[in-house]
């Protein structure tokens, strides 16, 4: 049975805290592993929330899982796309977005092996055989439309740089700028953190992403991300995003939302 790690005392206990008294979630209670029906009842439970605060949601209930070390990515070397036990941070993104699109895990089976994708995902045996079509960089993720619609532009002031990857300029917000307009951001928003022209490795524009969180009562606006390097470990955390942004090695970031 599939297993997803979760912060809370027990279903019951998630529930109420979430929908009721959220402003107790900050008591940091332990991880415990969810079953599948655990899961579903909780899709059912969040259906009034709005998408973007289902994806903060799933985001958080992974606070603590291990980071995924897979060069990959766990999903991609198993071919399967279920792999919640470690977690990089475009899995997270993933994963967090189709449990709050779906009303069942099927139904989140089924979403990713569209969203994943820059066509669409074949199962075959319970394998996907085509994982050679899955985005594999964050600014086509952006582009493809799948991840939300871009809001940069309405953030905040735009910059530009150089591109790569068949894209002649980059747009997006300063570190500065970000910092400035963090008061509009949303739950559930997906930030991709943009790298200095010089770091590419790959030509990739886009060098982490990750998922805003804002407290319910304190309006507070934290960043949950998959933090690690490949190789070397890491674990999934929730960090305010000012603190981040002061620390980060990257330049600025492209949001999405999905309304």
């Amino acid at each position: 049975m599939r297993r997803l790690r979760f912060r809370d005392l027990g279903l019951a206990i998630i529930l109420f805290f979430f929908l009721q008294m959220p402003a107790l979630k900050s008591l940091s209670p332990d991880i415990f592993a969810m079953t599948d029906t655990e899961i579903l009842k909780l899709q059912t439970a969040l259906k009034e929330k709005s998408i973007g605060e289902r994806i903060a949601f799933w985001a958080e209930s992974f606070l603590g899982t291990p980071y995924d070390n897979d060069p990959k990515g766990l999903y991609v070397t198993t071919e399967t796309i279920v792999a919640d036990k470690n977690v990089d941070c475009m899995y997270l993104t993933f994963r967090a977005t189709e449990l709050a699109m779906s009303n069942t895990q099927e139904e989140a089976i089924q979403i990713a092996m569209d969203k994943r994708f820059h066509s669409k995902g074949i199962l075959r045996d319970g394998r996907v055989i085509n994982y050679d079509n899955r985005f594999e960089f964050g600014e086509d993720m952006i582009d493809s439309g799948k991840w939300g619609r871009e809001i940069t532009s309405e953030i905040g002031k735009i910059s530009t740089i150089m591109g790569s990857r068949g894209r002649n300029i980059v747009h997006y917000l300063t570190s500065e700028e970000l910092s400035r307009q963090m008061h509009r951001l949303k739950p559930g928003d997906i930030i991709f953190l943009i790298k200095k022209p010089g770091k590419r490795v790959a030509g990739e524009i886009v060098g982490h992403i990750g998922i805003i969180k804002i407290e319910d009562r304190s309006k507070k606006v934290y960043l949950i991300h998959a933090s690690g390097i490949k190789g070397k470990g890491g674990i999934v955390k929730k960090v305010l995003l000012k603190d981040y942004i002061i620390k980060m090695p990257f330049i600025g970031a492209k949001i999405t939302r999905f309304n």
